[in-house]
């Protein structure tokens, strides 16, 4: 329960409170949450990009004191939608948590396409396969809250009952569309288990439910550029208050990209992101770049 002195204030996954009565968790016990500890993260999305709309205006936290975005992505069945990572990277980057990129399915197709996309960015990332030893994953999880956001059918669930297995996530299939159905239903926070000869802290994950989008109403223009370090240099070269969209004659980003400096593709997504702020398209439809093999949002 919560204290009725802490009114509104809501209380999320991650949250640190503090409690009174009864906590030893026994059939029956009943304490009640007196005090929210000041968050040192906050992850955020909206429904939607545009601010004006009654979507974009409701954020959604998903996740408190995470200090790293583990962001779940199939190389195929469902194909990548470098689109959706693109938007959980600005998501992070304004929380100021890092991310991780973790790759599943890598027994139906090659990364190469999606680690290409992200070279300037040197992404740390994981490659995960049914039978594959997750050893180099639970590395990069051990003493860390890591939260894991991803489309519906990557096989995040699956993943979560392999790190957890006594979690026993529901699992789910992909759609003859390339769609996966929704089978985590709410976020739920799972301490990792202590790996025989191991000690310290293991970590815990947050295992979130599959989104469609990562709407970034919340994220300032100025902040949606630091979701693409690679083409922040540029900017320097832009003149006075540059909105850097594509009919702007002075944005100094298109000669970045003719000069080879950042991938023509990064620049694309960017300045789709821009453009749904302003209202223009939907965030929740997938966005293909042309001639690009990966699908978009």
């Amino acid at each position: 329960m919560r204290a009725r002195e802490l009114g509104r204030k809501s209380v999320v996954v991650g949250d640190r409170v503090g409690l009174v009565g009864d906590t030893s968790g026994a059939p029956g016990a009943l304490a009640r949450i007196v005090r929210i500890a000041e968050r040192t993260s906050v992850l955020r999305r909206t429904a939607d990009d545009d601010e004006t709309t009654a979507e974009g205006r409701l954020e959604r936290v998903v996740v408190a004191n995470a200090d790293q975005l583990v962001i779940v992505s199939a190389l195929a069945d469902p194909p990548p939608r470098t689109g959706f990572i693109d938007r959980c990277l600005v998501a992070a980057y304004d929380a100021g948590i890092e991310p991780l990129l973790c790759l599943t399915k890598a027994d139906l197709a090659g990364p190469e396409a999606v680690l290409g996309y992200y070279t300037e960015l040197e992404l740390p990332y994981v490659l995960i396969r049914p039978d594959s030893d997750l050893a180099a994953l639970r590395a990069l999880l051990a003493g860390r809250v890591s939260v894991l956001v991803g489309h519906s059918g990557v096989g995040k669930s699956t993943l979560v009952n392999r790190l957890v297995p006594e979690a026993e996530r529901a699992v789910g299939t992909v759609s003859a569309i390339g769609r996966g159905r929704h089978t985590s239903t709410s976020a739920v926070a799972l301490r990792l288990p202590v790996e025989p000869g191991a000690g310290g802290d293991t970590g815990w994950i947050v295992d979130t439910p599959g989104v469609r989008s990562f709407g970034l109403a919340h994220v300032s223009a100025e902040s949606l550029l630091h979701g693409f370090p690679d083409l922040v240099e540029a900017t320097v070269d832009c003149p006075a208050n540059c909105p850097h969209t594509a009919d702007e004659a002075e944005c100094a980003l298109d000669a970045w990209v003719a000069a080879g400096k950042a991938d023509a593709r990064r620049l694309a997504s960017y300045r789709r992101l821009l453009a749904s702020r302003s209202g223009e398209g939907d965030p929740r439809e997938p966005e293909r770049n042309p001639g690009d093999p990966l699908a978009g949002s």
